[in-house]
């Protein structure tokens, strides 16, 4: 099963402009609200220095990065939670994704009209977490009805669940985020709400404000310091230019810029932190491989990520941090400095760690 972000916002905003930079895909980007109804999707390579490095190191034939999903999704207008615009589907498209990377317009385009008007990211804001928040309590509302229900036949346990929502249910009448605070309570897990999601604010500038902040920048920068959300500050337009640049010349117009990297490859990044997800490497064979698992995965576990077999016929697995790799430049030699570990089905895989399973079919 792979992991996925979800881009949302109001229309207008620069979703579609921004993940037809991720994924060089060409989604229909126009001036007019719902242009993306149905969702597009789309897998983007997640940026990892480490990889080339081991690469260099071991020489494979070939390099192979992890990935993670992106979903463009219909914009959200106000009164979605009701059925406003398009917002039956919207709703259900954020429920299928596992974070959400919420495209605020921090942008002043006199071609590009913004559905309320004018340029206000705090109303923005507030506009999508209201409207997620409604959303939520019509899902626990109803929860707790039928729980009602069921306590009157004598069942004790929904007596505890109600309790448990309407907690939730007063934190989310005052406003507030469920994530991260309360991501944890098993009431919220199985009821998938909105609100429990992840969630990062993508701060979509002009190409003024790729260097410096303006004051939607900062509005948007300390609505997330408040509320303990990540922000990235991203230039869509500019992003969407270079990834319809030759691979051979990105490099060269990137440095011309006055830019260090790609803001795609820090919003990638940011969105696999959100996820809580960690990189493992393989080098079996001609290829050198990155994986995705969940930080806190167990080895036994790890190993069905890469094929069933290998965790139904678990042994162990040679364990060298790629830190001691790179440090020593070469598995032999690690071997021989007696720094790789053996470890079994209990250990849990740390971020950057090179893996080598041994199983028994």
């Amino acid at each position: 099963m792979g992991f996925n972000c979800g881009i949302v916002g109001l229309p207008n905003v620069g979703k579609s402009t921004l993940f037809n930079a991720l994924t060089m895909a060409r989604a229909e980007v126009a001036s007019y609200p719902f242009t993306t109804i149905n969702p597009n999707i789309g897998i983007v390579e997640v940026p990892d220095e480490r990889l080339q490095r081991i690469g260099e190191i071991v020489r494979p034939k070939k390099i192979t990065p992890t990935t993670l999903e992106f979903v463009d999704i219909a914009g959200l207008v106000k009164g979605a939670s009701k059925g406003e615009g398009l917002g039956n589907q919207f709703l259900a498209h954020i429920r299928s994704v596992d974070a959400i990377c919420h495209v605020v317009r921090c942008f002043e385009e006199k071609d590009i009209a913004h559905v309320s008007g004018d340029i206000n990211p705090l109303r923005d804001i507030e506009i999508v977490k209201l409207e997620l928040i409604i959303a939520d309590l019509n899902t626990i509302e109803k929860r707790i009805d039928k729980l009602n229900r069921l306590s009157k036949t004598g069942d004790k346990g929904a007596r505890k669940i109600i309790n448990v929502l309407e907690e939730v249910k007063e934190v989310l009448e005052r406003g507030h985020w469920l994530w991260p605070k309360l991501k944890d309570v098993p009431a919220i897990r199985q009821m998938q709400l909105l609100t429990a999601k992840p969630l990062m604010y993508v701060a979509n500038v002009g190409e003024d404000g790729i260097f410096e902040d303006n004051d939607y920048i900062k509005q948007v920068k300390e609505v997330g310091r408040r509320d303990g959300i990540p922000v990235v500050k991203i230039c869509a337009k500019v992003e969407a230019e270079l990834s319809e640049l030759p691979i051979s010349e990105r490099a060269e117009f990137i440095k011309e810029l006055g830019l260090k990297e790609l803001g795609l490859n820090r919003f990638i990044r940011e969105g696999y932190k959100l996820l809580d997800l960690i990189t493992f490497f393989t080098t079996v064979g001609p290829e050198v491989r990155a994986w995705t698992i969940k930080r806190g995965t167990k080895a036994k576990k790890a190993a069905g990520k890469i094929h069933s077999d290998m965790e139904k016929g678990f042994i162990k697995v040679e364990v060298i941090s790629y830190k001691d790799l790179d440090k020593y430049g070469s598995i032999q030699l690690c071997k021989e400095k007696g720094i790789v570990r053996i470890e079994g089905k209990e250990y849990i895989v740390q971020d950057g760690d090179i893996l080598h399973f041994r199983f028994n079919v």
